[in-house]
């Protein structure tokens, strides 16, 4: 039956919602007959893929559209045009039958479908006989949805795509392009009001920006991974119980090339980047957010492209063979990950269909004031599912070892940073996001299941109760959210506020030092001088350290000895292990040039003997998250501000000598101090900040000391943490 004439019109104008019936094959009481939108052509006629001539269509109006009968069954068709002297083929996406099935659907809609990225997105796929691009999208509410790109010349009239009313998934599947297409997606609402083009929520690559089309492309790498080993160990072990020291890199600016070019490769990093950590001792290198975002100055926060590594870096493959590299020299490889929110950009998930898909409508919900950006509506859940896929695609695409969860205060409640009268209170009338507490508990069960070892860390700067309590299941209630673990934020505010201290009244703060432990061992805490600590006018660790240049070097090496003695995992951002004197800046590289100078050299020691020390002393890793591992010797010097406590690791295989870990924090030097030892015999001198090695003064115990009755008179060197590991007989005291 020939369609209406408005039907073919909207053909022509790009505004047709339903091509599929209009276009491809149709089988009638006449024979299979085709119908084309070829415009330019003069002549066409229609071939199956085995090059079998099935007919030749008649030119029924002179904007493009071909008609006629074709032989057998409707099958895909490629058609030969000409018009003149030139003659071109045309395989036509609209005689082919759709990708997606009804379990898709099933899935999709059940919010149960655990590998979207395979579904949803741009694939280059083989499909009912030919090679070429399927297309998948979810925008329900739009009237129309058609992919433009450069295969088409952005022409959106080209390849308006399916629409499966059922999960509001719309699709199509284009032979003949492949990797390396950049397109987007050209909505129309359901007013009928034509969206800017967006951007591909799955997409696995993007332009560089300033540009913000998305490009076809493979994500990770397939079969030549070479990391069984290292994602093996750490499937075995229980990383409470491990050592864990992270060195926290922002890609862009740790190291700048010398060419002119604004960045290093994925590979470039790797050469450097990797030896590097491995020379420093640390077992993770944790990436500021390396998904797609139009911004520099949001260092990653504001992603645009969940599941595309940037282009600033190179392709996507580059970022696999990153994590290969590391995982191969013995390095684990976290990133940081932001589902708390997204930006506004026009490109982006804001508004995506016409509607407020991935945010709430209302501001008091769906509106970040902090940081001007649109909160995801945590409650539907295909935002949901978009989420959650998204943390086990960096698992299993790209094979890293973890993800910090930025933000995740502002997630659990609805009142974060918004003054009485700007916030909705829950069903229950309290502050508690309790959509967003379900969206991380699932987040947490569903890594955690998918992949052993998978770690999850938390930036969680509340009292949230059990962050690191196992998830309850779907449909039990409970607050523990299934993290592996929780940045410490009270231990970074309070120790940096008491070093910032003039060391004359530092006595007058001591519980600044002591305050943590009351609550140290509630959950299993990472120790965190991140990047926050290091801009916005902030200044460098190092200027953070009261007193003249010399005490500054010298609280900043008692500083990290008292953090990495304390019980808790480690983590440095960049340039803060060779003492950094500028504010970090992601628009240049670390200060590199300060390693000409000692001083700068011995911090840098310093941090690398730290690190090598905690790897290789079970007591100092083995119960960093367990109360038994940690015991005090002395909490109320506050005269003197030392601070002294013994690390242990019972129950450990093998017996395990205990450390003892001891901070002078004045610029008194105590040469006679006696200290409280909970076994008597020798204890040799393990480390000792204040060494001529890193810079200090040189005062120590000769390399030991031995206890009697329970006690010894040690040098406590100015400004400084020594530790001491036991390696007598005696019977502990």
């Amino acid at each position: 039956m020939k369609p209406p004439a408005r039907a073919i019109e909207a053909l022509f104008e790009g505004t047709q919602a339903d091509p599929f019936a209009l276009l491809g094959l149709h089988r009638g009481p006449g024979g299979t007959f085709a119908r084309a939108f070829l415009p330019g052509a003069e002549l066409a006629e229609a071939h199956a893929l085995d090059g079998t001539l099935l007919g030749t269509l008649e030119r029924t109006d002179p904007r493009g559209l071909f008609e006629g009968k074709v032989l057998g069954d409707p099958q895909p068709v490629t058609y030969r045009c000409r018009a003149g002297e030139h003659a071109w083929q045309v395989c036509d996406p609209y005689t082919f039958g759709p990708v997606l099935g009804p379990m898709d659907d099933f899935l999709i809609a059940k919010g149960a479908h655990f590998r979207l990225f395979d579904k949803l997105g741009a694939h280059v796929i083989d499909h009912q006989g030919a090679r070429g691009v399927h297309f998948a999208v979810w925008a329900p509410n739009a009237q129309l949805v058609s992919v433009v790109g450069d295969f088409n010349g952005w022409d959106h009239r080209f390849h308006p795509m399916r629409r499966r009313a059922d999960i509001g998934v719309w699709e199509i599947f284009i032979p003949g392009i492949g990797t390396g297409n950049a397109y987007k997606y050209r909505i129309t609402g359901p007013d009928g009001t034509i969206q800017p083009l967006k951007a591909d929520p799955y997409a696995f690559f993007s332009e560089l920006r300033p540009a913000t089309a998305s490009i076809v492309a493979q994500p990770g790498k397939r079969d030549d991974w070479n990391d069984a080993p290292h994602r093996a160990h750490w499937a075995k072990v229980d990383p409470r119980r491990v050592p864990i020291t992270i060195y926290e890199v922002h890609a862009g600016s740790w190291r700048k090339p010398d060419d002119g070019r604004e960045f290093f490769t994925w590979d470039e990093l790797a050469d450097r980047l990797i030896p590097y950590c491995l020379d420093m001792g640390f077992t993770h290198i944790e990436f500021l957010p390396v998904s797609e975002h139009p911004y520099d100055p949001s260092w990653g926060y504001q992603t645009t492209g969940l599941y595309a590594p940037s282009a600033r870096f190179g392709g996507p493959d580059g970022f696999a063979r990153f994590v290969d590299g590391a995982h191969q020299a013995g390095l684990g490889v976290l990133i940081d990950w932001v589902p708390a929110h997204f930006p506004t950009d026009a490109h982006g998930l804001a508004r995506f269909d016409g509607t407020h898909l991935y945010e709430h409508q209302d501001p008091r919900l769906g509106f970040h004031p902090d940081w001007n950006t649109a909160i995801y509506n945590f409650g539907r859940r295909e935002v949901e599912s978009f989420l959650v896929n998204n943390a086990l695609f960096w698992a299993e695409e790209y094979h890293v070892d973890g993800l910090r969860v930025d933000a995740v205060a502002s997630m659990l409640h609805r009142d974060y940073s918004r003054p009485a009268g700007q916030w909705l209170p829950n069903a229950q009338g309290g502050r508690e996001n309790w959509e967003a507490v379900a969206f991380l508990q699932g987040m947490n069960r569903a890594v955690h299941a998918a992949q052993d070892g998978f770690l999850t860390m938390a930036e969680e700067s509340t009292t949230w109760p059990g962050v690191c309590l196992p998830a309850p299941a779907p449909d039990a209630q409970g607050t523990g959210l299934g993290f592996g673990f929780k940045w410490n934020m009270g231990f970074m505010n309070d120790t940096l506020k008491y070093m910032s201290r003039d060391a004359a009244h530092r006595r007058y703060h001591h519980d600044d030092i002591t305050f943590g432990l009351m609550y140290a061992f509630t959950e299993n805490f990472v120790l965190p001088l991140s990047h926050d600590e290091v801009v916005h006018g902030k200044g460098s660790l190092l200027h953070k350290m009261s007193g003249d240049d010399w005490q500054k070097f010298a609280s900043l090496r008692a500083y990290y000895g008292l953090m990495w003695g304390y019980p808790g995992k480690k983590l440095l951002f960049m340039g803060q292990e060779f003492a950094q004197r500028r504010e970090w800046s992601e628009a240049r590289e670390l200060d590199w040039d300060m390693l000409q100078y000692a001083p700068h050299q011995g911090i840098q020691a310093w941090v690398r003997d730290l690190n090598r020390t905690y790897r290789k002393t079970a007591a100092l890793h083995a119960r960093d998250c367990e109360v038994e591992g940690f015991e005090w010797l002395v909490v109320d010097d506050m005269a003197a501000s030392v601070f002294a406590w013994v690390r242990r690791a019972p129950g450990s295989p093998d017996a395990v000598p205990p450390v003892v870990v001891v901070s002078n924090m004045t610029p008194t030097l105590h040469d006679h101090y006696r200290l409280p030892l909970p076994h008597n015999g020798k204890w040799r001198e393990l480390l000792n900040s204040d060494s001529a090695l890193y810079g200090g003064s040189g005062q120590g115990n000769l390399g030991g000391i031995t206890a009697i009755d329970g006690a010894a008179l040690v040098v406590l060197p100015p400004l400084a943490t020594v530790m001491f590991i036991f390696e007598g007989t005696g019977e502990r005291v």
